[in-house]
């Protein structure tokens, strides 16, 4: 990695002591997860446990006729069998933002895979037989699958229980949201332009592709309460979701975060929760549930599929004059968060570029196609591969080099967004690109000419299909903004509890939050954050669970943001009491102790001038002390619901890529030689881990490019390929060199002045493979994933 460049930003506390902010620490978890020796959430044990079992619906939409339990029951080893008419509480149906999805179906199925009923044995297998014993009677009805299906006047899928804001702005009951963003007159402006390009294109359904299924245990407790052992994203809104279909005040539903075998959005939805707990409440045993592969492709919401409608105009000197464009994104059986992806794909449907007369749409619609909701990159993924194969057509029709085109019309810190809201921190996206661009290409592969070269660099190589015939190579482009933390006007807080006190002779800091640690690090970075700010080596991170206050969701890319904020306030509280308890103990000794720059540094109390005026230990001698302290960025507001204005977002990060392929024209293979990236994550806490989540969402961007797409019959709206042989991801003999440069350009609103990472990089990197394709074929290639057949012309 080059060595970060910009402007730096300045740590004034503990800077110190070694494993603070600016390392490269490893992580605690990463030898036991390579090893195999990490604990997930599916390994859970408790003794005379019971494994609960979901059936699901093998149809997408129809009437449920009947439902007969009996010989499920009557089968040995079986403990419980629940419908929706066995549930306890009033409240039937639950939901991340709109309160619209059944614990289970009742009247209707709304998807295929939709849970029906559950199951609780004494073995997993007895489980399984008992679910498909259940006898179910369904009376199909016609699918709801596209828009004009959607959309016909007599289409209806919502049911009486949604209870949100959103209904009195759409002009159609299956819209589950729409957000129009105007500004200046893009229509007048259309008019003036000198070239105008349109483009429709289509963004197929992604996976998450977690490794880790969805699985869990529940544990009755003696107060009548459970214990719900979990991997989630977000354990206060699960908690706030399942409590009233239990039947059961919040302080009775105890959560803790078990090992999480990855997430990108999918676990921020319910899956199994609720029914292990329905299932431990109904027979006072613990529940352990955990999905098989199959399974899980039904029982988490996917990226949202999209049709998206461009028109962009320009002067032929190159500068944009407007954008008009239609987002319409899938948004399946249930809301999930289809909402705020609506919100972000308008809010960020231009890019990352300067236009001022802008007309816009996103709407979300429901249909009988499987749920979608939270992804990496939540919206802005779709609307960065729509826009930014429009500035490639731009360029070519104006005869520019795509580079040069993008950067003349880049933002910069000023920029007014198309909502109205200046961008108020360094926004580097011209230099991005020339650095992306300056990076050395891979040298070219002359294949037909080279004796001994290796075929198995080729597309398609490893099957031996090609010795370098009718191999071409192609170069692209591709530059993205995505938006950090939660947006809209919702309040968004961490909360940190962190103590500090003397174990066997040493300081030790104790850091408790209730942040989903996924995979992405903030263990790390927490720990870091408190030596840093504490001085001292050993900092402990507390299982995360309810017993603190609510970390938001591990998504966003806000969780080193917002709960990093948290945890540093904390600390900085937990010092300024540290410091005093010393003032009252050792202060008539030593002048310096009345002052105020006094600092906590490798376990000692030192000036800003560094003289130690006392060890922690002797400080901390018959004391603890605790904080816990909420933390809030900048407040942000909702979008008006007519014209879009409003300062909705509260930081925004920036990612660039080259890709370079090689793609076999006659068999229509491709192969992704390099992605390099560029990004500015304002201040690197962790740079090995900075680069990680970089080339982990590059490759992310890569899979939705060239290979992964969710299939649905538009026939029956059922699942063709819910399995890791059909569904395919990109593995290690697909995944190219991934050079990074690292840009730090301090955002002054931000702790340490840090930028949000995890996402932006999913954004550019599949546009940037497609343009690449492009340049290769001369192909337009306008949905995602692109196939063999889009590239000899069979499809």
């Amino acid at each position: 990695m080059p060595s970060p460049t910009g402007a730096p930003t300045k740590i004034t506390q503990g800077s110190g002591t070694k494993g603070g902010i600016g390392e490269s620490t490893l992580r605690p978890d990463g030898i036991l997860k390579v090893t195999g020796e990490f604990a997930y959430s599916s390994d859970m044990w408790h003794e005379d446990m019971l494994w609960g079992q979901i059936l699901r619906s093998t149809v997408a939409h129809a009437e449920i006729v009947s439902v007969d339990t009996s010989e499920a029951l009557a089968l040995p080893g079986v403990y419980a069998v629940m419908t929706y008419d066995d549930l306890p509480a009033e409240v039937k149906h639950y939901g991340l933002e709109i309160r619209d999805t059944p614990v289970l179906a009742h009247g209707k199925v709304r998807h295929h895979g939709e849970p029906v009923a559950i199951v609780a044995a004494d073995h997993p297998e007895t489980a399984r037989r008992a679910a498909a014993r259940i006898k179910v009677e369904y009376r199909e009805l016609p699918v709801i699958t596209d828009e004009r299906s959607a959309l016909a006047p007599d289409a209806v899928l919502v049911h009486e229980h949604r209870d949100d804001h959103h209904v009195g702005h759409v002009a159609h009951p299956n819209i589950v949201h729409r957000q129009p963003i105007v500004r200046g007159d893009a229509a007048g402006a259309a008019g003036r332009a000198e070239v105008i390009v349109t483009g429709e294109y289509t963004f197929g359904m992604q996976d998450q592709a977690f490794l880790g299924p969805e699985s869990g245990l529940a544990v009755p407790e003696e107060d009548g309460g459970v214990h719900l052992y979990i991997a989630t994203q977000w354990l206060h809104s699960d908690l706030r979701q399942i409590a009233p279909v239990l039947g059961l005040p919040e302080r009775k539903v105890r959560m803790t975060l078990s090992g999480v075998g990855g997430a990108f959005g999918g676990r921020e939805d319910l899956s199994m929760q609720i029914h292990a707990c329905l299932l431990a409440l109904r027979t006072g045993k613990p529940v352990k549930i955990v999905y098989n592969r199959f399974e899980s492709f039904f029982g988490h919401v996917h990226r949202h599929p999209a049709k998206l409608h461009y028109e962009h105009g320009a002067t032929r000197d190159g500068k944009l004059t407007h954008v008009r464009c239609r987002i319409v994104l899938d948004g399946g059986a249930y809301a999930s968060a289809s909402p705020a992806v609506v919100g972000n794909a308008a809010s960020l449907s231009i890019g990352p570029y300067v236009v001022d007369d802008v007309d816009i749409e996103a709407i979300a619609l429901y249909t009988n196609n499987p749920p979608c909701g939270a992804m990496r990159g939540f919206g802005a993924v779709q609307a960065c591969f729509a826009y930014e194969a429009q500035m490639d057509k731009l360029a070519k029709e104006l005869g520019m080099d795509p580079v040069e085109f993008r950067q003349l019309n880049a933002m910069e810190q000023g920029t007014i967004m198309p909502t109205g809201q200046p961008v108020d921190s360094p926004a580097p996206v011209a230099e991005l690109l020339r650095r992306v661009k300056a990076m050395p290409l891979p040298p070219e592969r002359q294949w037909e000419s080279s004796e001994g070269a290796d075929v198995r660099q080729l597309p398609g190589g490893l099957s031996n299909t090609t010795h370098g015939e009718g191999v071409v190579r192609g170069v692209g482009y591709a530059v993205g903004i995505k938006n950090v933390g939660f947006s809209e006007g919702f309040d968004d807080y961490s909360t940190a509890k962190v103590r500090m006190e003397v174990i066997a002779g040493e300081p030790v800091a104790t850091v408790h939050t209730a942040m989903a640690e996924v995979g992405q690090g903030g263990v790390t970075v927490h720990a870091q954050i408190a030596r840093t700010e504490l001085g001292v080596a050993q900092v402990t991170i507390h299982p995360a669970d309810t017993q603190v206050g609510s970390a938001g969701s591990t998504s966003a890319s806000r969780q080193t943001y917002v709960t990093g904020g948290a945890v540093k306030n904390a600390c900085e509280r937990v010092r300024e009491q540290v410091l005093e308890i010393g003032r009252r103990k050792f202060g008539s000794y030593h002048p310096a102790w009345a002052t105020a720059e006094l600092l906590l540094e490798d376990g000692k109390v030192v000036t800003d001038g560094g003289e130690v005026l006392a060890g922690l230990v002797d400080v901390l001698e018959g004391e603890a002390v605790e904080v816990e302290q909420e933390w809030r960025h900048r407040p942000t507001e909702a979008f008006d619901l007519r014209t879009g204005q409003g300062n909705g977002h509260v930081q925004y990060s920036f990612a660039a890529h080259r890709a370079v392929v090689e793609v076999d024209t006659e068999l229509g293979l491709v192969k992704v030689v390099e992605l390099a990236c560029a990004q500015d994550v304002g201040k690197a806490l962790n740079p090995l881990s900075v680069v990680g989540q970089i080339q982990g969402g590059t490759v992310q961007g890569l899979g939705i490019a060239v290979m992964e797409e969710i299939i649905v019959d538009p026939r029956t709206a059922k699942v063709r390929n819910p399995s890791f042989t059909d569904y395919l991801i990109p593995t290690i003999l697909d995944t190219p060199t991934i050079p990074v440069d690292v840009l730090e350009l301090a955002d002054a609103h931000a702790p340490y002045g840090l930028r949000g990472i995890g996402e932006a990089p999913t954004l550019s990197s599949t546009p940037a493979v497609l343009a690449a394709i492009r340049n290769a074929t001369g192909l337009e290639l306008n949905r995602t994933p692109v196939r063999p057949e889009h590239l000899t012309g069979t499809a």
